[in-house]
């Protein structure tokens, strides 16, 4: 999980931060998977990629990538000792191909479920890309195809992480095409690897 030995307050505040991410509540749809984090960017980091998946044919809906990266020391850019680096893609509706604020929507999923889960998300930063793929040739049977990717960072004000982590899969869901979760409804734990 660590990308070198912790010890003293470090440890601690990392292994706060690790129970955090890991006492996340998931949707049932979500795929959970600790991999390999990136060892130069960060002395500690924690790295999880995520599958929204259609529970009645296993198909993915989106997939995405969450790094937790820590630095005691507090990079100046970061503002913070703790940094978010996040990815997301999924597979949209042909129909919004030539919608122009496709990009401005893709951001406000994300800005609008740190809000609803009380994150305060500073130094954010991000981008959002959409591409419309259209087949010819014999390959003209294809329908469109729109795919869209969120790019984002923001520096978290502590180690209490795992509130992060719920509002960048609720996005991830909601780029997915998964409803929001009615009001008053706690998920249950998902699948985690």
């Amino acid at each position: 999980m660590a990308s070198r030995p912790i010890s003293g307050a470090e440890s601690t505040d990392f292994a706060h931060a690790l129970r955090s991410v890991h006492a996340a509540r998931l949707r049932p749809e979500v795929r959970l998977t600790e991999v390999p984090a990136p060892t130069r960017l960060a002395p500690h980091s924690v790295a999880m990629t995520a599958d929204i998946v259609d529970t009645s044919d296993d198909e993915d809906l989106a997939t995405g990538r969450f790094v937790l990266l820590h630095d005691p020391e507090e990079p100046e850019p970061w503002g913070s000792a703790w940094r978010v680096v996040t990815f997301a893609r999924a597979e949209l509706e042909p129909e919004v191909a030539g919608d122009p604020m496709l990009s401005a929507v893709g951001w406000s999923w994300l800005t609008d479920a740190l809000e609803a889960h009380g994150m305060v998300a500073t130094n954010l930063a991000g981008t959002v890309t959409h591409v419309v793929s259209e087949s010819f040739g014999d390959l003209d049977d294809r329908e469109q195809s729109v795919e869209m990717e969120i790019r984002a960072s923001w520096s978290p004000a502590d180690p209490e992480v795992g509130a992060h982590l719920e509002a960048w899969l609720d996005m991830l869901g909601t780029v997915g095409g998964l409803p929001p979760m009615p009001e008053g409804v706690v998920a249950l734990p998902g699948r985690r690897r």
